[in-house]
């Protein structure tokens, strides 16, 4: 009589390169990370497997995860980015706001048209002039959350609280407040759920096919919490290193 192989309760994954490489134990393919949704290979783009694996490469500080501690930095760098801009050129409009003194405290309040002429001039991105798109609205996003900044003192608040702040001030939603969060705090509490990390968590199915934003978010954000915490991977490294894939991969986001 034959007999069929008793299935692996677990698998091995390499995660890294040369010597910093080492050997990731992971439950067996066909176990469930969260309800409904198996860990997968860790051999195929976009599983579970994929992810916790591609985690413990890049350690707890991925060097692409913006950084700064500033705050007013910080809504700037997010306000000059998001949907239609590039990572590059919302880079190089900052660096041009800031060689402007555009953030440094105590300094006079600078006006919308000086920001307006600034963002209109072209950038240099990747050795070539880029013009920067929505120059009029964003000069005038910068001009706002100036004026907030001067009325307003954040510091010391949790969270959550600095979230729901943050989200007065026009032009952030709740992605850009959770990034903005997560920088200044170092918080895990909060999750980016940007439009790379739902393609991604909706082919693993961790996020359902039917997802209205900003309505949906604090489930998703809910959701991808209790993900990152089943792969044992801090929410900060995970949604970065989804981010830095997927948008560099935009055709390779079905999971096998």
């Amino acid at each position: 009589m034959n007999y069929l192989p008793e299935p692996s309760s677990f698998q091995e994954a390499w995660a890294g390169v040369g010597a910093n490489a080492r050997l990731v134990r992971l439950p067996a393919s066909d176990a469930e990370v969260v309800p409904g949704v198996a860990w997968g290979s860790p051999d195929y783009f976009n599983t579970p497997a994929y992810w916790a694996v591609r985690c413990q490469w890049e350690g707890d500080n991925p060097d692409y995860v913006a950084g700064n501690d500033d705050l007013v930095r910080e809504v700037a760098f997010c306000l000059l980015g998001g949907y239609g801009i590039r990572y590059e050129v919302n880079q190089a409009a900052f660096v041009r706001m800031e060689a402007h003194g555009l953030f440094e405290p105590g300094a006079p309040l600078i006006d919308e048209t000086c920001i307006r002429r600034w963002l209109t001039e072209p950038l240099l991105v990747d050795g070539r002039p880029t013009r920067y798109r929505f120059p009029n609205q964003r000069a005038r996003r910068l001009a706002g959350m100036l004026a907030f900044f001067a009325l307003n003192d954040l510091s010391g608040l949790s969270a959550g609280a600095l979230r729901k702040a943050l989200m007065t001030i026009e032009g952030v939603g709740p992605k850009t407040a959770s990034w903005i969060v997560r920088n200044c705090l170092g918080s895990d509490e909060v999750a980016i759920i940007d439009v790379h990390l739902i393609r991604a968590c909706t082919n693993m199915r961790v996020f359902p096919r039917e997802i209205s934003l900003p309505r949906d978010y604090e489930a998703l954000e809910a959701r991808f919490l209790c993900f990152s915490k089943a792969l044992d991977v801090k929410p900060s490294v995970l949604d970065a290193v989804i981010w830095s894939e997927i948008r560099k991969t935009p055709s390779r986001h079905s999971v096998r």
